[in-house]
C-alpha cells in the first residue's frame, strides 16, 4: 500500500454529515478521504430548507459547493464505495483500492421505506414528503393529506394542519381512537376511514389520493417512513445502537458516526452542525495520540529526562 493510501481519517459518506467533518478536518491539516456513492437520500428533492443563507438550494448544489471547498483544503475525494472496514481501520473498496486510516467518521445516511401503494415512489420527495419544515411552506393554504403509517401518524396530521386549513387524514391500516378523533375534529381535520389503494398523478404531479373506486382530490402528501439506516459498516465494527456521545464518538475507539446514520430526524443543517461537532472532537483525540507517540520517540532525551539524569549525577 502506497503513502498516498494512508490517512488520518477516513470519512465514510459524502453528504451534509461527511462533508462538514471533513470541511473541518482539512482545515486542521489532517490527511483526509471522504468515499462516498453519491445516492444521497434526498436527491429526488427540488431544493432544500431551513439551512440559514441556503434556504431553497437544491441538495445537489450544495453538495458540489461542498466538494469544491474540500479539494481546497486537499482533502481526496473519492466517488466510490466502502465494501470493507476492519478494526485496523483498513478499508476496501468496491473499485479495488485499499485505504488505511487512523480514525474512522461514518456519515453513509438512511433510505426511506415507503409503503407499496401504486404512484407513492413516483411522487417521493417532491409531493409526497415526510418533513413538513422541509416542505409545508411550499404548500402553504393547499389541500394536503396525511397518510396513516403508524399511530404517531395522528401527530403528524396535527403538525401538518400548521400549513393549511385544509387536511385530511387518510387513516389507511392505522385505527383512529376516540382521543385522536377528537383532537383531529378540534382541529378541523377530516379523517378519510378505509385503504388507500393508489396515489393519483397527472402531468408529473400528485393529483390525489385512491380509497378504492374513492377519490379525494390533494395537492401533496405527508407520511411517516421506516427509516433504514446504511449502518453495516459500524455494526461490523461491533457498534451498538445508541452507543455514541454528543459529540459523535461512538463505543469503538476510534470510530465516530454523524447524520443521518446515527440520528434519523436530523435535518440537512443539523447534520452538517453533527458533522462539525464530530470532526472537532476527533481532531483532539489525534492531538492526544500525536503528544502521546511523541514523547515515546523522544524518550530519554527530553528535557525532563535530561533533567532527571543531572539530578542523579
Amino acid at each position: 500500500m502506497s503513502e498516498n493510501d494512508n490517512f488520518d481519517v477516513l470519512v465514510v459518506g459524502g453528504g451534509a454529515a461527511g462533508l462538514s467533518a471533513a470541511l473541518m478536518l482539512g482545515r486542521a491539516r489532517r490527511r483526509v478521504a471522504v468515499v462516498d456513492s453519491r445516492a444521497p437520500r434526498n436527491a429526488p428533492a427540488a431544493h432544500m430548507h431551513g439551512f440559514l443563507s441556503r434556504d431553497g438550494l437544491p441538495p445537489s448544489e450544495l453538495l458540489d459547493l461542498g466538494r469544491a471547498e474540500l479539494r481546497g483544503y486537499g482533502v481526496e475525494l473519492l466517488e466510490d464505495r466502502v465494501t470493507r472496514l476492519d478494526h485496523g481501520f483498513t478499508a476496501e473498496l468496491a473499485s479495488g483500492r485499499h485505504l488505511t486510516a487512523r480514525r474512522v467518521l461514518v456519515a453513509t445516511g438512511i433510505h426511506d421505506d415507503l409503503p407499496g401503494i401504486p404512484g407513492l415512489r413516483e411522487s417521493w420527495g417532491t409531493d409526497a414528503v415526510t418533513c413538513p419544515y422541509c416542505h409545508g411552506y411550499e404548500v402553504r393554504d393547499q389541500p394536503l393529506g396525511v397518510l396513516g403509517t403508524e399511530p404517531a401518524s395522528v401527530e403528524h396530521a396535527l403538525l401538518v394542519r400548521q400549513w393549511s386549513p385544509d387536511v385530511v387524514y387518510f387513516a389507511h391500516t392505522t385505527q383512529v381512537s376516540e382521543d385522536d378523533r377528537e383532537r383531529l375534529d378540534a382541529r378541523g381535520i377530516r379523517v378519510a376511514e378505509g385503504v388507500v389503494t393508489g396515489i393519483r398523478r397527472e402531468d408529473g404531479h400528485l393529483t390525489g389520493v385512491e380509497l378504492g373506486a374513492r377519490f379525494v382530490p390533494r395537492a401533496a402528501l405527508f407520511l411517516r417512513t421506516r427509516t433504514v439506516p446504511h449502518d453495516e459498516l459500524l455494526r461490523g465494527l461491533g457498534y451498538v445502537e445508541g452507543d455514541i456521545d454528543p459529540s459523535g464518538k461512538t463505543g469503538v475507539p476510534g470510530v465516530w458516526a454523524a447524520g443521518n446514520v446515527v440520528d434519523a430526524r436530523a435535518t440537512v443543517i443539523i447534520a452538517a452542525a453533527q458533522g462539525a461537532a464530530a470532526a472537532g472532537a476527533l481532531n483532539h483525540d489525534l492531538v492526544t495520540e500525536d503528544v502521546e507517540r511523541a514523547i515515546g520517540a523522544f524518550a530519554g532525551f527530553s528535557p525532563t529526562a535530561e533533567r532527571a539524569a543531572a539530578g542523579a549525577r
